[in-house]
This record gives structure tokens, C-alpha cells and sequence, in this order.
């Protein structure tokens, strides 16, 4: 039996590009019951109808984790708990703060009272490089959520609810992100706007994203952050490409413009995976690094046996080449 069989999950932020990867992946282990909480009713629809095959196990609740009372409803009898919903648009968020924290921040908050209420085994939190010495709202509220997920793991009594998160850089094709918005622009306008092609982004693709995601929540114990390994791309590689495949695909005869409009706030030139503080605590496995919990480091370095001290990862060293990186675009049919 798979890990996931025959368990019951609720994700939330369900109908998102993660939540339908994180779904499809879900679904091919035979769990009972899957349920989709998000407060997007035309997104629901939508995935309802291309996983037609799938209605006896799937439910689609209409809901936001704003509202606690919601949340636990929808986690009644549910054995793990993937919390994908946020506003993650960096420009939205700094220019509707409050927002962000009610979503991000109190959202979280909720999602974790919801499921201590209901003794759900695991909750898995998806937090962003961004958290890392953050900038903008976006980041601070990830990193806001991250310890509220490590509190809760050690103010969480004799419940059985075990707490963890996941770091994700940027993920490929998905909604909001540069790749559908480039094509967007190849397409209708003949032109590309960048914000600096010297820019330099952790990124990866739907598939690798959700099989580290699993991983880590079958691993978890309670505290920690999974950091995912992603390799870097450059900005500027990235629009080449994009460009080579659509005017390819869609064999255009126009060359594209490019415009560079310069950083938005709080964006920044190069992301992080971890401070340095928490490389010098990271342990470090072959496809993540795990931080411990801010209590309990040294049981926890226990429980994980031989795995290494980690060592700050090198943009330099990350840096995937313009080959890779058309290869990846093709395999996950992202144009």
C-alpha cells in the first residue's frame, strides 16, 4: 500500500497549479477522499470537469482560510493536510498588506487550530525563498507562517498533530508566473517586458516540486522547514528560451522586443534558500536540506541519523544551462 492510500487529505488552495499537480499525484495512490478547499467556485468547476473520472473520490469545498469556523468543518475526520492557499503575488501583496496577512498569517493560524481541533496526523505548510531575509509582504508573511507551523508543533500539548514546512523557490508554468506571461506577450504583442535579465531565481518544475513535497511530509516528525534543492536560473536565459520555443511552436516570422522595466518593489536581484544562521543548523540530504525545529534540534538530528551538516548552497555553483532548461520547458509541456 501506497502512503496515501485509502487516507483521507484536504488541501487547501486546491484548484491552484500545485494544488491540481499535488491532486493528480494524490489520486494515483487510491487515497479515500480528497478534498479541494479553495474560494475560486469557476476553478472548482473547471477541475471538476477535467477530473470527471476522479468525482467519487474528490470534494470540492467552497471556502476561505480566513474563516476558522470553515476550516474546521472541511477537516473533519481528515488524516493529512496540505496548506497550499496564499496571496503570493509580490506586487499584490505590498500593495494590500493587511490582506496578505489575513491570508498568509491568520489563514495559517487557523489552519493549525483547525486541525488540532480535529486531530489531523500531519500538516504540511508551503513557504517560499522568499521567507529568507525577506523584503517585501509576500516574504515576511511566509516567514511569519513558517513559525507559526514550528510553534505549533511545540505548543500543540499532548494532540498528535505533527507541524512542518516546505521552501519552494519558483515553480515552473505556474499561474502568475513569467512563462505563461511571456508567451502572453510573444503572442498578442510581439514583445517581452523583464524586469532585469541579470536577475537570477531558484526555480523548478510542477513534478520535482510535488515529489519533494511528498517526500518531505512522509518524513516529517514536527518542526522542521524542508528546504528543496532548485537549481538557479537567469532571467535573461529564461527569455531566450521562451522566445526560441514559441516563435518555434507557433512559427512566427516577427522578432520579439524585449523592455526592461526594472525591479517592482521588494523584489530583489537574487533569492535565497537559507541565512547563513540556518546553514550552520541545516542538516543536509541528496535533494533537501531539513532546519530543525527551534526546540527539540538535537532529538531531531537523532531521528535523522547520518545525515550531513548542510553547506550554503552557491548560486554560482546551481546556475542550469539554457540546454536544461528547454529540456525542462519541453517535458513538462509548459509552452
Amino acid at each position: 500500500m501506497a502512503f496515501y492510500t485509502n487516507k483521507k487529505i484536504l488541501v487547501t488552495g486546491g484548484t491552484g497549479t500545485i494544488g491540481q499537480h499535488l491532486v493528480r499525484r494524490l489520486l494515483q495512490d487510491n487515497p479515500a477522499v480528497i478534498r479541494i478547499f479553495s474560494r475560486d467556485e469557476h476553478k472548482q468547476f473547471e477541475m471538476q470537469q477535467s477530473l470527471q473520472e476522479h468525482n467519487r473520490t474528490l470534494r470540492y469545498l467552497i471556502g476561505d482560510v480566513r474563516d476558522v469556523n470553515r476550516l474546521t468543518r472541511a477537516m473533519e475526520d481528515i488524516d493529512y493536510v496540505f496548506h497550499l492557499a496564499a496571496m503570493k503575488h509580490v506586487p499584490a501583496c505590498e500593495y494590500n498588506p493587511f490582506e496578505a496577512v489575513q491570508t498568509n498569517v491568520i489563514g495559517t493560524q487557523n489552519v493549525i487550530q483547525a486541525a488540532i481541533h480535529n486531530e489531523v496526523s500531519k500538516v504540511l505548510f508551503t513557504s517560499s525563498d522568499k521567507a529568507v531575509s525577506p523584503t517585501n509582504t509576500y516574504g515576511a508573511t511566509k516567514l511569519m507562517g513558517e513559525r507559526l507551523i514550528s510553534a505549533a508543533e511545540y505548543q500543540k500539548g499532548p494532540k498528535p498533530t505533527v507541524f512542518a514546512s516546505v521552501r519552494f523557490g519558483n515553480v515552473m508554468g505556474s499561474r502568475g508566473s513569467v512563462i505563461p506571461l511571456f508567451k502572453k506577450q510573444i503572442l498578442e504583442d510581439g514583445r517581452i517586458t523583464v524586469t532585469d535579465p541579470s536577475m537570477f531565481r531558484y526555480m523548478m518544475t510542477p513534478s520535482q516540486a510535488i515529489s519533494l513535497l511528498l517526500k518531505a511530509n512522509e518524513m516529517a516528525y514536527g518542526g522542521e522547514v524542508f528546504v528543496l534543492k532548485m537549481p538557479v536560473i537567469r532571467l535573461g536565459d529564461l527569455v531566450d528560451v521562451i522566445i526560441e520555443e514559441v516563435t518555434r511552436k507557433y512559427q512566427l516570422d516577427r522578432p520579439v522586443q524585449i523592455t526592461q522595466i526594472g525591479l517592482r518593489p521588494g523584489e530583489k536581484m537574487f533569492e535565497e534558500l537559507m541565512t547563513e544562521d540556518e546553514a550552520r543548523e541545516a542538516l543536509e540530504m541528496p535533494d533537501m536540506y531539513i532546519l530543525k525545529p527551534l526546540y527539540g534540534g538535537a532529538r531531531q538530528r537523532e531521528r535523522y541519523g547520518a545525515v550531513q551538516p548542510a553547506e550554503l548552497p552557491s548560486i554560482e555553483k546551481d546556475i542550469i544551462s539554457k540546454s536544461t532548461l528547454r529540456q525542462w520547458i519541453q517535458s513538462e509541456n509548459l509552452i
